[in-house]
């Protein structure tokens, strides 16, 4: 039993939860010589960055190519070795990502278990859902409504995207923005869990994240996502001591080393971890058994398709270190049609429990190939 073949594909697809803005994904296809197939995803977001992979993915096959698909530690550290000549981190990481979670899916069919199995088991009874979207119309009474829409009856809690597309103009005035919190929260009754999220166009001083966060406090605000952004841990440290909301980052670093560094740091209570750019299912396990010594809650970012998606699934069911899951509230193709009816979908504000082999979905190749990027490099 060995490993044939390591397939990048690129594809673009509208996003329904970004405005509708064009999002790119490279995906990975693994063969095995007995027929399998195991599919894994980077998060490349941009279509340079799927060129790009796709292009350290074909670099790197060989280096998969003929080895024993089971043996997805010593493949991981061997490529991880060879990335050095790539920087280590970055897209380099995208295409590691990639490649590990397709050979887990494999992993998992040849041994006829789900990668819930292969990671230990459940660790919960339950795992809640939290709705993940982004703010984009201009109104607020339309917005909260809206939001409304996504919590009642579907999730226990809700993580809403100041700083995004669309109109919604949120994370630049206070006073705005706390009659937008205040107005979800009576929406959403006192009860869900309310999550703010700063996106990359939003730039706040120390001094202007202490006083947001302050007042959102007044409304239950249980945290706060990357309100200094992606690397500023002094700024986070003087935020942690004035305020008791939970502070959330992580999600922009692409290597266990960059999420030790924040775990260690004191300064994060939850980090973000998406398995399909640090450094696939193995690096999260690695930086999830540090979180769980620091008492840090990890949060398995999944904003992207099915295929990262299962892999979250089945690792916040696994590790002690998660508590929720994100779901995006509006269907978008990369997530509802490339999985069809196979694709994990929670029922009732919770998730089922991933039961089938490996990943556990079937991915529509005809999707695929719909959505497969052409766009050459020049």
């Amino acid at each position: 039993m060995s490993v044939v073949s390591v397939e990048a594909i690129p594809v673009a697809y509208p996003e329904p939860n970004d405005d509708n803005s064009e999002r790119h994904l490279c995906l990975v296809r693994v063969r095995d010589d007995e027929g399998r197939v195991g599919w894994g995803e980077a998060v490349t977001m941009w279509p340079e960055a799927s060129r790009a992979t796709a292009e350290l993915i074909a670099a790197l096959e060989p280096l998969v190519v003929g080895r024993d698909p089971l043996h997805t530690e010593r493949i991981w550290q061997d490529l991880r070795d060879h990335m050095w000549w790539y920087g280590g981190a970055g897209i380099a990481s995208f295409a590691l990502s990639a490649i590990d979670l397709a050979l887990w899916d494999l992993k998992g069919q040849v041994l006829d278990r789900s990668l819930l199995d292969l990671l230990g088991g459940p660790a919960r009874d339950q795992l809640p859902v939290v709705a993940s979207g982004h703010a984009t119309s201009p109104s607020i009474p339309v917005l909260a409504e809206e939001i409304a829409g996504w919590v009642q009856g579907k999730a226990q809690g809700v993580k809403i995207g100041f700083g995004k597309r669309g109109s919604a103009n949120l994370g630049f005035d206070h006073d705005r923005d706390v009659a937008f919190v205040a107005a979800v929260r009576q929406a959403i009754g006192p009860d869900p869990w309310l999550m703010i999220d700063l996106g990359v166009r939003n730039r706040w001083t120390v001094a202007e994240a202490v006083q947001r966060t302050r007042a959102f406090e007044e409304h239950g605000l249980h945290w706060i996502e990357e309100p200094l952004g992606a690397d500023d841990p002094e700024g986070y440290e003087t935020l942690r001591a004035k305020t008791t909301a939970l502070i959330a980052y992580g999600e922009r670093e692409w290597s266990v080393r960059g999420l030790e560094r924040v775990i260690r740091s004191g300064t994060c209570d939850v980090v973000g971890i998406d398995p399909g750019r640090a450094e696939g299912i193995t690096g999260f396990l690695r930086a999830a058994r540090i979180a769980e010594t620091e008492r840090v809650t990890t949060n398995a970012h999944s904003w992207s398709s099915a295929i990262v998606l299962s892999a979250s699934l089945a690792l916040s069911w696994a590790l002690p270190s998660c508590r929720l899951l994100e779901s995006k509230p509006l269907a978008n193709p990369m997530q509802h049609e490339l999985a069809g009816a196979s694709g994990w979908k929670p029922s009732g504000g919770w998730w089922p429990v991933p039961d089938r082999p490996g990943l556990g979905i079937e991915v529509d190749e005809d999707v695929v190939e719909r959505f497969r990027s052409t766009r050459s490099i020049r």
